[in-house]
């Protein structure tokens, strides 16, 4: 039987503290981007946040963020594929640029590996990787990471998701409400959480 699925749940505001922390570090290092890249979808809004974080200190730079590379890895939680794919790849020009690489969580770092290479082949001269969640058994520990951990990250950009994979994978409803209390447990709301499930599960007209 299968180890059971242990979620963790940050919230909003402490997804933005951890980028703010994040930004401070940088803003350290000599390294300072010209670009900053965000593999999609999870990296798309902390990138986001980064690029505004990251603006503060000079505001006469620019800072671009792109979601436009997008890797597939996962069909389900907990449930990789073999190997992540390059669904769609960078569209802007990067040659001789700096870039900051940022995703949601360096799980088995597949995806950061592969993202990075592609960015070589485009011409970066140097790639820097951050991610707010890294994994002990990653196998591309980000230059920047905020916290690690060996559970499940559901992000708050992500819950429908995972509650529509979770009914995908568990067709008993006394399983699915099992794994919807250990959601709430590690912080999902509540009522957040009915309002959501309600939505996948009323008839569409």
């Amino acid at each position: 039987m299968a180890n059971p699925i242990q979620y963790e749940a940050p919230t909003w505001n402490q997804i933005h503290k951890m980028l703010l922390n994040q930004a401070q570090k940088i803003h350290k290092t000599p390294f300072q981007p010209d670009i900053i890249i965000a593999i999609a979808q999870g990296g798309t809004i902390p990138a986001r946040i980064l690029t505004d974080l990251l603006a503060l200190k000079n505001p006469q730079t620019t800072i671009i963020t792109t979601s436009t590379i997008e890797i597939k890895y996962y069909t389900n939680i907990a449930q990789p594929n073999k190997h992540p794919t390059l669904k769609q790849p960078l569209t802007i020009p990067i040659a001789n640029k700096k870039i900051l690489l940022v995703d949601d969580i360096s799980d088995s770092g597949q995806s950061l590996k592969l993202a990075k290479q592609h960015l070589t082949q485009k011409g970066a001269t140097e790639t820097k990787t951050a991610t707010l969640y890294t994994k002990t058994t990653t196998q591309t520990p980000p230059d920047y990471a905020e916290k690690t951990a060996n559970s499940w990250i559901v992000f708050p950009w992500e819950i429908k998701e995972t509650l529509q994979h979770i009914l995908q994978k568990h067709k008993d409803a006394q399983t699915a409400n099992n794994e919807f209390t250990k959601l709430i447990k590690a912080g999902v709301p509540k009522q957040l959480l009915a309002q959501i499930l309600k939505t996948i599960q009323e008839p569409q007209l």
